[in-house]
């Protein structure tokens, strides 16, 4: 058999191999390992400050904080608060279908919708410079600051820096539409996301198994035809006979 077909072979049980040790450690990513000791009065032999030290004794580090759950947030939003919230821009918006423009455009169906369309209304450059869509997450920046997701818009508002009442108003723009966007489905959560990863593991660890199965096979096909294994050596040949005896 050539050279060739021996690195390829070779290259499929590497790859394998390294697919196998980056699903691996993805899992240790997502799951962080924890202690196995954990210090207490009972386990010290000397006596601990433990406010001190869980004070920090200095300047705490920032939590890192994960991806926003916009199907959690939202399917938990009170969007009766959020109807209450949308009062503060009922000086410049309209909220009801066919409504008139004002200051700012008439917000029905304004979630899902492409963002400076809405007919009849003249949108700043700053709004007309943004493509896409107004989606939840869009609207979730947008209203959180208009002036840092569109620089140069004229509107007024400073934004809504309480995330509770973001998700309550965007909740409640969701329900001014005859054909609402769909929610995003929550995050999985850290059991799941678990559970995900070993089956991960478990597919790439059977992808290996029959990619090296299929290595073997294509070896034997190879082999040269006629080619016999050699004989097993024969453990009595060279042995001389033994005289009987009674």
């Amino acid at each position: 058999m050539g050279d060739l077909f021996w690195n390829k072979v070779a290259g499929v049980l590497i790859g394998a191999v390294l697919a196998v040790m980056a699903i691996t450690e993805l899992g240790h990513l997502l799951v962080p390992s924890h202690g196995a000791h954990e210090l207490t009065d009972e386990n010290t032999s000397y006596p601990v400050d433990w406010a001190a030290i869980e004070s920090g004794g200095g300047e705490a580090e920032p939590v890192e904080e994960g991806p926003t759950d916009y199907g959690l947030l939202l399917a938990n939003a009170d969007i009766s608060n959020g109807e209450r919230v949308a009062r503060r821009c009922a000086a410049c918006h309209t909220f009801e279908q066919g409504g008139a423009n004002g200051v700012g455009p008439n917000l029905w169906g304004v979630v899902g919708a492409d963002i400076a369309t809405h007919a009849g209304f003249s949108y700043s450059a700053a709004l007309q410079a943004l493509e896409g869509e107004w989606t939840y997450e869009a609207l979730n920046h947008f209203i959180e600051s208009p002036a840092s997701y569109a620089p140069g818009t004229a509107m007024s508002f400073r934004g809504l820096s309480d995330e509770a009442q973001r998700f309550d108003l965007i909740a409640y723009l969701h329900s001014l539409s005859d054909n609402p966007l769909p929610f995003p489905d929550p995050l999985p959560e850290e059991g799941e996301m678990t559970e995900e990863v070993s089956d991960m593991a478990e597919q790439a660890g059977e992808a290996m198994g029959d990619m090296a199965e299929e290595a073997g096979e294509q070896a034997a096909e190879m082999a040269p035809e006629g080619e016999e294994p050699a004989p097993a050596e024969d453990d009595t040949a060279g042995e001389e006979p033994q005289e009987g005896g009674h």
